[in-house]
């Protein structure tokens, strides 16, 4: 009974894992074609196409506190299933659109069901693996929406250019079912206890519903190295031109998510085996390391290892962060503590766009990417001021299943 309870490849874990990669993928498809499609097809302006991101970030996040509040009670796969049929549902209506209004219209509903069933995968998944290897779990389970990273933009891309709008949509709409068949195949889902649920209806609508305070801390260190983040997700490509290499930017994610998969077997199992800071303090300093390898990137040798660096230090620290969040908190509060971990994520990354982006029209793309090298070391020294000395040694991880 003791091997079985150590179980990490269950049918709810991988259904979860497909599921969150349904998900992703299609965000990041949107994320990386819309804006073409707002210039191109609705015949607006540059400026105006940032906001199906900016509305779809902020609805999402605006969310993310009550969808964590919700996954607390005793209603949590309701509350997925919904939010997973919102998310398929708003996709059938791209097809449709012919405004710009409309656009924004649908992007913050989707908004609104991405951050809810988001919170809901990641609350469930913390539910479902194993305590002894909970840095293992997640770091599988946040490579379901890395790897979506690579192909959404990958696939929309390929789509626009040798099809069109349309085409692209309706692959998204099938997407959307998949993430729906797959969530709604996870059937048994860990539900709190009826004294659990019976205070989660009594508790009023206050901070501390919505928001999980020993997650704090380490939210706002994901926070401080989401906005770094952000500096790789939106202006490789510009940076890339810049320099001279635009022929082999879109080999940059590549790069990334090839080391990224080969190493988070190995960071996983080493995050749930050593004390954490063994395991933090060496995937900042490669972060860090790679923001300034990039930042001085002359060459296409070093502007793919900067990647490579970077895939191996962020790729490795964000499923770490995410486990230390759900780590220091009760289980009943779990889907709080994702919630929260996400609600500065996702703030973030929204900051550090802009943030960056104003840095690098002041100043220039190596400047802006020293700079996030310089954010991830204060979030190195904001990690050791709010949780350096927390950091208790893990036990012995149980073997694999």
């Amino acid at each position: 009974m003791r091997l079985e309870s150590q179980r990490l490849w269950t049918k709810s874990f991988i259904s979860i894992c497909l599921s969150s990669f349904f998900i992703f993928i299609t965000f990041y498809c949107q994320t990386a074609t819309l804006p073409t499609f707002v210039t191109d097809n609705l015949g607006e302006s540059q400026s105006l196409a940032g906001w199906v991101l900016t509305v779809y970030v902020i609805a999402g996040v605006l969310m993310r506190p009550f969808a964590g509040r919700w996954m607390v009670g005793p209603h949590r796969s309701k509350v997925l299933i919904l939010s997973l049929i919102g998310f398929m549902a708003v996709s059938l209506f791209y097809p449709l659109v012919s405004s710009f209004g409309f656009l924004l219209v649908l992007r913050a509903l989707q908004g609104v069901s991405f951050g809810a069933a988001t919170t809901g995968n990641g609350t469930i998944v913390a539910e479902i693996v194993p305590t002894q290897r909970k840095g293992e779990g997640l770091g599988y389970y946040t490579l379901s929406f890395n790897l979506a990273m690579v192909l959404g933009p990958f696939v929309g891309l390929l789509v626009i250019q040798n099809a069109n709008f349309n085409v692209l949509f309706y692959i998204l709409i099938a997407c959307g079912v998949l993430g729906l068949a797959l969530g709604w195949s996870t059937a048994r889902i860990p539900k709190p206890s009826t004294e659990e649920g019976s205070v989660h209806k009594q508790e009023k609508l206050t901070f501390k519903s919505l928001f999980e305070v020993g997650a704090i801390p380490i939210s706002i260190t994901a926070l401080l190295l989401a906005i770094a983040y952000s500096g790789i997700l939106s202006y490789v490509p510009t940076y890339a031109k810049e320099i001279g290499l635009s022929s082999i930017s879109s080999y940059y994610f590549v790069v990334y998510a090839i080391i990224m998969v080969l190493a988070r077997p190995f960071t996983g199992r080493m995050f749930d085996k050593l004390p954490r800071n063994m395991l933090v303090y060496p995937t900042l300093l490669l972060y860090a390391g790679g923001l300034v390898v990039l930042a001085s990137a002359n060459s296409a040798f070093t502007f793919l290892l900067s990647a490579g660096i970077i895939g191996l230090g962020y790729g490795s620290l964000f499923p770490c962060l995410q486990a230390i969040a759900v780590q220091s908190v009760p289980r009943e509060r779990v889907g709080l503590a994702t919630s929260t971990f996400f609600i500065f994520f996702d703030s973030g990354v929204g900051i550090g766009s802009v943030l960056l982006g104003s840095v690098a029209s002041a100043t220039s793309n190596r400047t802006m990417y020293l700079a996030a090298a310089a954010i991830v070391a204060l979030a190195a020294i904001v990690y050791f001021a709010l949780l350096h000395r927390n950091a208790a040694p893990k036990p012995q991880a149980a073997k694999n299943a």
